[in-house]
């Protein structure tokens, strides 16, 4: 019997057992079945997995586990599958735990403006829960319709009004978790601030390294008394770009403000005709929100600020469904480029705002003397950078191009004391990247904090971090004994 041929054995044996545990229709092997779950939102990776498991509780989670642990295979967790980083892409010789199907809201609680829910939830239902006691979820990524709170946990996501209210972490205060080896964990509760080591801050945006969310206790946000929103046209983004550091320049916060340039304009409007105004190189979105009489002094200096930096027109939301049009073209921005290009790489990386003009014109300039092009989608607020770098992957070395564009891209975010991911993740995307912004004792470092909960790396392995590393053995280095280990702090094999 080859090696190939005991694995293969491993995996059929492994699969009778989750069946055994939590059901037939829960464990999928069926080759075409399991091409639906072969990439995440990252379509330029593709691998398509051993088994695909549907778990319902937290049990079933806990027993997938075990059973992959028990068997020695890796395995990987996935939600709604809208990450854009590749970081629940799966491994061909693992199982993909999907909790899609966990979508109960257990509890919506206004006194203590908490709500209770599984990974499956999608984000934007949690809002809808809280709505009719005056409360909303204020973390909202562009895919919030169809994206979970369990990838939203793993990824840390963010979203347009993260400038003013923060990212997923922020607002997830308790998690129960199944941990790397089937052990199941609470962190955090409804309570602010627990005693002892921040382990729940360790676990959000841990990219399913550490464990698998199977509940998360999040806070919801008081309904704003007002809010107002404008549509800012300008020729250029560097006169966007001047705006956005004016508004923040001059002390106001809004809750969101979201930038376009004019090809990423021209797919949106190919997509969903939101009819932003015509000639327009870049447009702003600003939402205010807060008390009336605050909203509208401030909105007042928002206008102020555009038309002192160049824009040509400025149209103000009258009702909710204008507001809900300005928004439509700017979520639908990712999806609506597939009308203006075959395939593309959603990028995510982050700069200092006030060098939101000179990152722009390099940008342009790579994109001119590489012939690719790059539309630009972005949080700019808080210079979280979305460039969507357009190909055709039936073009021979147009993905080779896209790839060394995306990649200059982030190297220019670390030249201007940035990062290379904001919300998006490391993933299987940027683990290469990893080294560029962090030494080798920093990687090291990260990587202690994973083998204390993952020593097998079994949990998403490969994820993350630029090249394999063992619990204590980094590839080129003298293995020996780190201080946490003598110090008791971890275990290092």
């Amino acid at each position: 019997m080859t090696a190939l041929d005991d694995t293969s054995t491993g995996l059929d044996d492994l699969a009778a057992r989750l069946r055994a545990d939590i059901g037939d229709e829960l464990v999928l092997t069926d080759r075409q079945q399991l091409r639906t779950y072969e990439c995440d939102g990252l379509a330029h990776y593709k691998v398509m997995p051993a088994i695909v498991t549907l778990p319902r509780t937290t049990q079933q989670v806990a027993a997938v586990v075990r059973a992959c642990v028990a068997a020695q295979v890796p395995y990987v967790a996935r939600g709604s599958g809208t990450g854009l980083s590749g970081g629940a892409l799966p491994r061909a010789d693992g199982v993909l735990i999907v909790t899609s199907q966990m979508r109960d809201i257990k509890e919506v609680d206004p006194p203590n403006q908490r709500a209770v829910v599984e990974p499956g939830v999608i984000n934007l239902q949690v809002t809808k829960a809280a709505a009719p006691f005056g409360y909303y979820y204020a973390p909202d990524p562009s895919s919030q319709q169809i994206c979970s709170i369990g990838g939203n946990v793993a990824e840390n996501s963010g979203g347009a009004h993260c400038l003013k209210y923060g990212f997923t972490t922020n607002h997830v205060l308790g998690i129960e978790l199944v941990a790397p080896e089937g052990d199941v964990v609470r962190l955090g509760g409804k309570a602010p601030d627990p005693p002892g080591y921040d382990l729940l801050g360790a676990f959000v945006g841990s990219e399913g390294t550490l464990g698998i969310a199977t509940e998360a206790t999040v806070r919801l946000m008081r309904s704003p008394e007002a809010v107002n929103t404008l549509l800012a046209a300008f020729e250029s983004t560097d006169e966007a770009g001047g705006a956005v550091s004016a508004i923040i320049g001059a002390g106001v916060i809004p809750a969101a403000i979201e930038m376009m340039d004019a090809l990423a304009i021209e797919a949106a409007e190919a997509a969903v005709h939101c009819n932003y105004p015509q000639g327009a190189g870049a447009v702003l979105i600003v939402e205010l929100d807060g008390p009336t009489a605050e909203v509208d002094a401030q909105f007042a200096a928002v206008e102020t600020h555009c038309r002192d930096n160049g824009a040509f027109e400025i149209r103000v939301a009258t009702d909710d469904a204008e507001r809900a049009l300005f928004w439509k073209g700017r979520k639908s921005a990712f999806a609506a480029v597939g009308r203006i290009s075959p395939d593309y790489i959603v990028q995510d990386g982050v700069i200092p705002r006030t060098a939101l003009p000179d990152v722009l014109r390099r940008i342009a300039e790579l994109s001119g003397s590489s012939g690719v092009r790059v539309a630009n989608v972005f949080h700019a607020g808080d210079g979280n950078l979305h460039p969507l770098v357009l190909f055709d992957e039936t073009v021979p070395g147009q993905a080779d191009d896209a790839e060394e564009v995306s990649g200059a891209i982030l190297d220019l975010c670390i030249e201007y004391g940035g990062s290379i991911t904001g919300e998006h993740g490391v993933g299987m995307d940027k683990a290469k990247y990893m080294s560029r912004m962090f030494s080798e004792d920093d990687l090291d470092t990260m990587q202690l904090l994973r083998c204390a909960f993952d020593p097998a790396h079994l949990s998403n392995p490969g994820k993350i971090f630029p090249t394999p590393r063992l619990c204590g053995e980094v590839p080129g280095r003298h293995k020996g004994t780190h201080p946490m280990q003598e110090a008791g702090l971890a275990e290092v094999f």
